[in-house]
C-alpha cells in the first residue's frame, strides 16, 4: 500500500475507532448500487468495475444528496462493467444506461469546477462532494461532465441540472457521461 494511502486509511480507522469508543456510531452513506445485503466478491482475474459512486461521510460538513424522484439516481449510472479494448479498460454500459443516451434527463450532485471563476459553463457534477476531506470520491462512473446553456454560479451545495445526456464509450479524457445544453433546476 502506498504510504499516502496507508496514512489515509490509518487516519480514518483511528477517527472511526475514536468515535466508536465514545459511543458514536459511524455509518457512511453508500451511494453505489449493489444488491441490498449482498457484498459483491470479485472473481479472480476479473477486471475492475470502477469504484462506484463513492461514500458521503457522516462527518462531512456538506449535507448529502436528498432523494428525488425527478432525477436519474447515481445507482443507475454507477452500475456498469468494464472490458479490455486495445490495451484500454473501457466501460460496458447496461441497457438502462444506454436507454438514456441522447435523452433529456435531470441529475443531481455536487459541482466540481473545470474553469476558474465564480460562474461556470463547464464543470463536473459528482455523486459526493470532492471538497469534503472525509468523503471518498468514486470512479469515472460517479461524475458527469456538464456543459451549460448559460453560466451558473458555483456552489458547494447539491445542485440539480437538466440537459441532453450522452453516454461516452471512448472519450479521450476518460469520461463516461456528458450533459449538454444544461440548465439549473430546483
Amino acid at each position: 500500500m502506498p504510504p499516502s494511502l496507508s496514512l489515509l486509511v490509518n487516519r480514518r480507522c483511528c477517527l472511526a475507532l475514536g468515535l466508536a469508543s465514545v459511543g458514536l456510531a459511524v455509518q457512511a452513506q453508500v451511494l453505489s448500487s449493489p444488491v441490498p445485503g449482498v457484498t459483491p466478491v470479485p472473481k479472480p482475474g476479473a477486471l475492475p468495475h470502477g469504484t462506484g459512486a463513492g461514500e458521503h461521510s457522516p462527518l462531512s460538513p456538506i449535507p448529502p444528496l436528498k432523494p428525488r424522484d425527478d432525477v436519474v439516481p447515481w445507482s443507475v449510472l454507477t452500475d456498469i462493467g468494464t472490458k479490455i479494448d486495445v490495451r484500454r479498460i473501457v466501460p460496458v454500459f447496461p441497457p438502462e444506461v444506454l436507454a438514456l443516451d441522447q435523452k433529456k434527463i435531470r441529475i443531481q450532485g455536487f459541482m466540481m469546477p473545470l474553469e476558474a471563476g465564480e460562474m461556470q459553463r463547464r464543470f463536473l457534477i459528482t455523486s459526493v462532494p470532492l471538497t469534503c476531506q472525509f468523503c471518498t470520491p468514486g470512479g469515472p462512473e460517479s461524475m458527469v461532465e456538464v456543459r451549460t446553456a448559460r453560466p451558473v454560479k458555483y456552489t458547494q451545495h447539491a445542485v440539480a441540472v437538466e440537459g441532453t445526456f450522452s453516454v461516452l464509450d471512448k472519450d479521450p479524457q476518460g469520461l463516461y457521461y456528458r450533459l449538454r445544453d444544461a440548465v439549473s433546476v430546483r
